[in-house]
């Protein structure tokens, strides 16, 4: 399966800047598979060394993170002298091996010729481990689960994914594509974009296989939260994990700390959702008081909104039936249209949107999401049914006069004053490029 990350892979190695590369993002998104493949296509020479397959390998790092010692015993494990061109260094699942985290920072200072990219749950990378961190010495990117129109081109849609990526007017989808569009679209929520799941299906199509990997998938999640934490936080993660898809099902979808557990407080759980969002597996959307730039400068921290890294695994919590898929409608307002939304905040956070936001006025009206889009700031209604209420949006106009208001909704295309309906598979429509 094609990655759009591969192109910012590209440019890295192209870069006169470049550094060690941390490919970050949450276990089983496919980060090994597209590193693999990256290499073995980009380079003459790819080396690639596990270190969770074969935690003996931690010890050509122990004694010296001198890069000359480790290449060459790096070079005597493998029965070869490694030379830096054309050759890539893969390390792999470094959280089970912090010193070869550490030691990216003496390859950028001491042997920039190489190429290295690194790469690990962020489950262990980024909680706490008692190692230094190469502030400043290392480039990041990170991979999400396959967006909608990865899903696209995966599936032999190749045609109709370029047609949305190049979208420039607002004109109508005859109804047979609009249709079309639509059916992936339900396919892709039910599934999400975890690569394991995507492949299975491609190949398969078996719905309850499918549902079996997402299982498998949450299985591991599970497992992972008692690995790297200890068993109070192991605990609480999984308080925190468990409560979000019935989070996300109720008509006020703004997270409380007391549907995780009665009469709980932001002390008890704070630290876990942070957890949580460093480890990929959570995106997070703050609610903002005005809409002003930065809109970082206007959100509260105390209230926000959770949603799960993948649409797929969302419905395998709720145990979602298959059948959902052939209904009309019936996916995009399940749970209160919490498929809807999450789909969305999936494919924004994909596009580097780093910090998600939305506004509400005392209950009375509420824009799911506010994003910038160059200097314009853009307020988004999220709608899982075909109704045309946008009460919401025309508050918020009311208050702040914006230069056009979007609705994403299952409707086609459609523009009426400053009102624009961009159908949910075109939501990359609205999202910076």
């Amino acid at each position: 399966m094609n990655r759009e990350l591969y192109n910012s892979l590209l440019s890295w190695k192209k870069s006169k800047n470049r550094k060690p590369l941390l490919l970050q993002g949450a276990r089983q998104v496919g980060k090994t598979y597209l590193i693999n493949q990256f290499g073995k296509n980009e380079y003459q020479n790819f080396i690639s060394l596990n270190f969770e397959e074969n935690p003996g390998l931690t010890t050509l790092f122990e004694k010296e993170l001198s890069p000359k010692v480790i290449i060459e015993n790096i070079g005597l494990y493998l029965g070869h002298k490694i030379s830096s061109d054309n050759t890539l260094l893969f390390f792999d699942e470094i959280q089970a091996a912090p010193k070869v985290l550490t030691s990216l920072k003496y390859f950028y200072e001491q042997a920039e010729e190489f190429h290295i990219i690194a790469a690990g749950s962020l489950l262990g990378v980024s909680v706490g481990k008692q190692t230094p961190f190469p502030v400043g010495k290392v480039n990041f990117l990170r991979l999400y689960p396959l967006t909608f129109l990865e899903y696209l081109n995966a599936f032999d849609e190749g045609l109709i994914a370029d047609k949305l990526i190049n979208i420039t007017s607002i004109e109508q989808f005859p109804d047979a594509i609009h249709d079309k569009l639509l059916k992936h679209l339900k396919i892709y929520m039910f599934l999400g974009g975890m690569p394991e799941v995507l492949q299975d299906y491609y190949k398969n199509r078996d719905i309850s296989a499918s549902r079996q990997i997402q299982n498998d998938i949450l299985e591991a999640y599970s497992k992972d939260f008692s690995k790297y934490s200890d068993k109070t936080q192991a605990i609480k993660t999984s308080e925190v994990w468990n409560s979000i898809p019935s989070q996300l099902a109720k008509e006020n979808k703004k997270f409380k700390y007391s549907d995780v557990k009665k009469r709980s407080r932001a002390s008890t759980y704070q630290q876990t959702i942070e957890w949580l969002k460093s480890a990929g597996l959570i995106n997070i959307a703050y609610q903002i008081s005005v809409p002003k730039l930065p809109l970082s400068g206007y959100m509260d921290i105390t209230k926000f909104k959770v949603y799960l890294l993948d649409t797929g695994l969302l419905g395998a919590m709720l145990n979602l039936a298959p059948e959902i898929i052939i209904d009309p409608n019936n996916l995009f307002r399940e749970y209160n249209g919490a498929f809807t939304e999450n789909f969305v905040a999936t494919q924004l956070v994909s596009k580097s949107i780093e910090n998600l936001y939305y506004w509400t006025s005392r209950s009375e009206a509420e824009v799911d999401f506010i994003i910038q889009k160059e200097n314009e700031i853009l307020p988004i209604e999220v709608k899982s049914g075909f109704g045309k209420n946008i009460k919401s949006l025309r508050s918020y106009a009311d208050k702040y006069n914006p230069k056009r208001l979007y609705r994403l909704s299952p409707r086609n295309f459609d523009k009426s004053d400053n009102f624009i309906n961009v159908p949910l598979y075109a939501v990359n429509y609205l999202i910076p490029q």
